[in-house]
């Protein structure tokens, strides 16, 4: 899993598991999101992006092994864990849709060797 769409379909999966969704979002933000390179995402995602990880890492740590995103998410009301994660699932469409728009580059045609090419009625015998 390296792709930006990979990591955000991984995201979006992880918060539909059966956990509180602080907990949720929590998760899919440290296990995911925070490797997402905001350069590879489409231009229209980025403040979205990057607002999205403001609100979830605005909270400095207060406890000892804590970190950034647990003190943010400990913080949160379940309203705003909600909010943040339709943000995860509305950015993981818009990347979908802009991959799904990005032409592939074509493969040149393969041309057959006609002397390798045996007709099925000759090989049965």
């Amino acid at each position: 899993m390296n792709t930006t769409l990979d990591l955000f379909e991984a995201a979006t999966v992880s918060l539909t598991r059966a956990a509180p969704i602080k907990d949720r979002i929590a998760d899919a933000y440290k296990n995911y999101l925070v490797h997402i390179h905001e350069e590879d995402l489409p231009a229209d995602v980025w403040e979205e992006f990057r607002a999205l990880t403001d609100t979830l890492t605005r909270v400095g740590t207060e406890l000892r092994g804590d970190d950034p995103v647990r003190a943010t998410v400990r913080k949160m009301s379940n309203s705003d864990a909600e909010i943040a994660a339709s943000a995860v699932v509305r950015m993981f469409g818009a990347v979908s849709r802009s991959m799904a728009s990005v032409p592939r580059e074509r493969e040149a045609p393969t041309q057959i060797n006609a002397t390798n090419v045996v007709p099925l009625h000759a090989a049965t015998g």
